[in-house]
């Protein structure tokens, strides 16, 4: 497809598109219809392939600022028509954007460097991310998109929902919220032929047991968080919601760009003093952020807008992460655990400053100026630490379609 050639992510528009055109070559076998509106107005589309009573449920977009799903999504549609046997017993089911109205928000189809990536940046606050929102909002208050969602499971009650996922800087590596036997193996297989590191201490799976490098299944219920001030449960996202029907859900996470600091299974020989600078690093970067924040604000025209909420709601995690950090860590912290959590503290405060950023830019105010600088220093030092290296679009897309279809085949029918 053009845009893998290219290296370039497609928008929603063009994901829509490439699924007329499908449905149009096979109309026995796809279906494309409208699922949803966003808060915006803009329509939710489902595309499905095959008649199988199985379902498989695969989300592209649930986080506009991890855009491989669109691509991944397509490579799996065309799969599920040209093998035969990936349909024989399974129908596929592709919500192509859960959340459009983010996705034209963050504008990076070609990223070159890391700072290229956030100068449009945009990842919605948490009560608004439609995979997230039951689990900070009540049933009443959910959005649209979340409600759409969880339309779509009940309807299709599927066998294994995978949500497609992605990060900026770092490796791959796999949530279940069941295990999966048998996945472990083929996901370690691609990410080695590809040269995509897997990330054994994904900060994201901290307090997940491992079943394999890089593959963490939800911990049972009552299990201490890791990072307790986190407000996010998966037991109440819409990943939990397949639950009811008897299925799972896997996610699915690729790095844009890769760093062979976060798959080192060595441990590491101070992570007590090493998490407590980095505690301290990301409570300094967040209160920079906020000054310029507060300096910015009488001048700003909207106080209320979709990026300004974002960053706010961002650097409100913050106090909270670091006291997180201050506790004692894991006794079995590896170096790659301990070069995640860097990886975060970056990312947290980089994010908010870049949407503010944007903000800014917008209303010309004076602060934009030092935001700016500290929007690309923050980035180049982010990919320096971690020596980034960009993985080909084409290899992002390849290691999530084989790591999908592996979950599919390993995931068992009750009475199989």
């Amino acid at each position: 497809m053009s845009h893998l050639t290219e290296q370039r992510y497609p928008n929603v528009a063009e994901l829509v598109a490439s699924a007329r055109e499908l449905t149009a070559h096979r109309p026995d076998l796809c279906v494309l219809r409208q699922v949803g509106t966003s808060r915006a107005g803009r329509p939710l589309h489902l595309l499905s392939v095959g008649h199988a009573h199985h379902a498989v449920l695969v989300v592209a977009g649930a986080h506009a600022n991890e855009p491989v799903g669109g691509s991944t999504l397509l490579r799996l549609a065309e799969r599920a028509l040209m093998e035969r046997e990936l349909r024989t017993d399974r129908s596929w089911h592709f919500l192509l954007c859960a959340d459009p109205d983010s996705a034209a928000l963050h504008r990076t189809p070609a990223p070159r460097t890391l700072l290229d990536y956030h100068r449009h940046f945009f990842r919605p606050a948490g009560p608004e991310q439609p995979e997230w929102s039951p689990s900070v909002l009540p049933p009443d208050r959910l959005p649209p998109e979340t409600r759409t969602l969880i339309r779509v499971i009940d309807e299709l009650r599927p066998l294994l929902q995978v949500s497609l996922h992605g990060t900026d800087l770092g490796g791959s590596w796999v949530q279940l919220t069941r295990d999966i036997p048998g996945l472990a193996e083929p996901f370690a297989k691609s990410a080695a032929e590809l040269h995509i590191p897997v990330e054994t201490g994904a900060a994201d799976a901290a307090g997940w047991p491992a079943t394999g490098p890089g593959v963490h299944v939800m911990p049972a219920p009552g299990t201490e968080a890791a990072f307790p001030s986190l407000p996010d449960d998966a037991r109440q996202s819409t990943w939990h919601h397949a639950h009811r029907y008897g299925g799972s859900t896997a996610i699915i996470e690729v790095p844009m760009w890769a760093s062979d600091l976060v798959d080192d299974p060595a441990p590491h020989p101070a992570p007590g003093r090493e998490l407590r600078s980095l505690a301290h690093r990301l409570s300094r970067d967040a209160l920079l952020v906020e000054e310029i924040l507060q300096a910015a604000l009488s001048r700003l025209p909207q106080v209320d807008g979709p990026l300004l909420r974002a960053a706010r709601w961002a650097i409100a995690l913050v106090p909270g992460l670091a006291a997180d950090w201050l506790q004692p860590p894991p006794p079995d912290s590896t170096m790659a655990y301990v070069g995640s959590i860097d990886a975060f503290s970056r990312r947290l405060p980089l994010r908010a400053a870049a949407m503010l950023l944007r903000v800014l830019k917008e209303a010309q105010d004076p602060e934009a100026a030092r935001l700016e600088q500290v929007v690309a220093q923050w980035s180049d030092a982010f990919a320096e630490r971690f020596r980034a290296r960009w993985v080909p679009l084409e290899h992002q897309v390849e290691h999530q379609a084989r790591t999908t279809v592996a979950a599919v085949r390993h995931t068992r029918v009750a009475g199989d």
